[in-house]
C-alpha cells in the first residue's frame, strides 16, 4: 500500500529515548542515522509476519524482505515501513500524536504490537508501482472442425478457418477466456449467395461431458414423464354428526404399494398404515401425531406395473368415451374440485376413456376400516386413459349417450344415507390414470 503521511513528526522531541524509537527522524543526520540502523537490523532478529490463504498452511516470512520484494524499491528510493495507531498497541498510541507509529527499529516494532493479537503494517516509499503485464496479443484466426451427422449412419467433416479483421476471438472486452465445452444449436445456411454458420449455446459446467451421450433437455422432460410410476391419488373425508375419537386403517392388497400420505400416517406394516383421529362435525379432522387439522386424508397408491395392463382395465367394452368437455359436464361444485386436483392429467388428452372400479373390487385392491358403528361408505374410484381420434371408433358404442343412461348409483354403490348429517359417513374419492 502506498500512502502519504498525514502528519509531521518536526513537533516531537529529537533526543533519544522512546519517541526516538517511535517516530521517523527528520534533519541533517538522517542519512547517517539511516545507515547506522540498517546495520542494527542487520543484526537484530527478524520480524515475522504469518500468511494465512484458506486451507493452507501458514507461512512466516520476514516483514521487511516481503515488503521490499513486493515493491521492488531503487537503490536511492525512501522505504519505510509504518502501522497506524489504531492498529497499534494502546501502550504506544498514547504517546504519538500523529496517526502512524514508524517502525525504525526491532524496539519501535515490539513496542508497537505489544499485546496485539493482529496488526497491520503499511509500506511508505516514492518507488515506482510495477509495471502492468501487457495484455496478450489478440487472436484475429483460429482452425474451425466440425463432425456433424447429417442423418443416422452418415457423418460429414468440415474444416476452415475463421477470420476476423479486429475482434479479439479468444477474450471479451473484460478480459474473459471464451473457451470451454458449449452446447447448443448450429444453423449451417446455404441459400443462393448467402453461406453462413451460427451457434448459438450454452457453456457446460462439466467439461468431461461426451457429445455422444447429450439430450435434447425435452427428451429428458418427456422420459421423466413417461418414467413415472402409475399412481392412484385418493381423498378422504370424514362426516360425523357430533365431535368423536376414531381409528383409520388402510390395508392394501399384495398388488398395490403405499405411496405419499399426508398427513404423514403411522405405518404399521409395509402394506398398511393408520391414523389416529378427532372428527369434528363440518368434515374438520384433527391429527394427533403431527399437530394438524385438515379437511380430508390424501395417500397415493401404486399398483404394481407387471400386473397393469391400461388397455384392458379401460376398455370399449367396460368403459365410455367422450371428448374431454363432454366428460366435465357434471355439478359445478364438484366440477370445480375435480378440475383443480385432476386438470394437469385430464387437460393432457383430446379424448377421455374411463370406467369406476365396484366397491367389491376396490375393498379386494384397498381396504379401509373405521373404529365407529355404524359407518355409511361412500368410495369411488376412477380409471381413465387418453384416446386418440382414431381409435374413437373403437368406443362408437360406449359414449356420452350410454354413460348417460347407465346407472351409476348403483355401480358405485351409492345410498341416500350418504346424505344423512345425523349420520357417520366416509367419502373416499380416488383418481388413476391408466397410462
Amino acid at each position: 500500500m502506498l500512502l502519504s503521511p498525514a502528519s509531521t513528526d518536526a513537533s516531537l522531541p529529537s533526543a533519544g529515548g522512546l519517541w526516538q524509537k517511535l517516530t521517523k527522524k527528520t534533519g541533517q543526520g538522517r542519512d547517517n542515522d539511516k545507515a547506522v540502523q540498517q546495520a542494527q537490523m542487520a543484526l537484530s532478529r527478524q520480524r515475522l509476519v504469518t500468511l494465512v490463504f484458506d486451507d493452507m498452511e501458514t507461512v512466516r516470512m520476514d516483514l521487511e524482505a516481503l515488503a521490499r520484494d513486493w515493491v521492488k524499491p531503487p537503490p536511492d528510493a525512501n522505504f519505510s515501513l509504518r502501522i497506524p495507531v489504531e492498529y497499534a498497541s494502546f501502550q504506544a498510541s498514547r504517546f504519538i500524536n500523529g496517526p502512524y507509529i514508524w517502525l525504525t527499529s526491532e524496539d519501535s516494532y515490539q513496542i508497537a504490537i505489544l499485546g496485539v493479537q493482529g496488526s497491520r503494517v503499511e509500506i511508505y516509499s516514492d518507488a515506482p508501482p510495477p509495471p502492468d503485464e501487457p495484455p496478450p496479443p489478440p487472436i484475429l484466426e483460429m482452425d474451425g472442425i466440425f463432425n456433424l451427422e447429417l442423418e443416422k449412419n452418415k457423418m460429414v467433416g468440415i474444416d476452415v478457418t475463421i477470420n476476423s479483421d479486429e475482434l479479439d476471438m479468444a477474450r471479451m472486452e473484460d478480459g474473459t477466456t471464451v473457451a470451454g465445452a458449449f452446447w447448443g444449436k448450429l444453423d449451417i445456411v446455404h441459400d443462393g449467395d448467402t453461406h453462413k454458420m451460427e451457434f448459438s449455446g450454452t457453456r457446460l459446467a462439466d467439461q468431461s461431458y461426451d457429445p455422444s451421450l447429450l439430450v435434447d433437455q425435452r427428451v429428458i422432460g418427456k422420459l421423466a414423464v413417461a418414467a413415472k410410476p402409475t399412481t392412484a391419488k385418493c381423498n378422504l373425508s370424514i362426516l360425523a354428526p357430533t365431535q368423536q375419537y376414531c381409528e383409520l386403517n388402510v390395508t392394501f392388497s399384495p398388488a398395490w404399494k403405499i405411496g405419499m400420505t399426508w398427513p404423514p400416517a403411522e405405518n404399521v406394516t409395509e402394506d398398511k398404515f393408520k391414523y389416529f383421529l378427532r372428527v369434528h362435525p363440518g368434515g374438520a379432522l384433527e391429527h394427533f401425531e403431527t399437530e394438524s387439522v385438515v379437511t380430508s386424508i390424501y395417500y397415493e397408491a401404486m399398483p404394481d406395473q407387471t400386473m397393469f395392463d391400461p388397455s384392458s382395465l379401460v376398455a370399449p367394452y367396460n368403459s365410455f368415451a367422450m371428448s374431454f368437455r363432454e366428460f366435465l359436464g357434471m355439478t359445478l361444485q364438484a366440477r370445480t374440485n375435480f378440475i383443480n386436483n385432476n386438470m394437469s392429467a385430464l387437460s393432457a388428452h383430446k379424448n377421455i376413456a374411463y370406467r369406476f372400479m365396484s366397491p367389491g373390487r376396490l375393498a379386494r385392491a384397498i381396504d379401509i376400516s373405521v373404529t365407529h358403528d355404524p359407518c355409511v361408505w361412500t368410495r369411488i374410484f376412477l380409471m381413465f386413459r387418453g384416446v386418440g381420434d382414431d381409435d374413437m371408433v373403437d368406443f362408437v358404442s360406449a359414449g356420452e349417450k350410454e354413460a348417460l343412461s347407465h346407472n351409476w348409483r348403483e355401480v358405485v354403490g351409492w345410498s341416500e344415507a350418504s346424505k344423512d348429517p345425523a349420520q357417520f359417513r366416509v367419502l373416499e374419492v380416488s383418481v388413476l390414470e391408466c397410462t
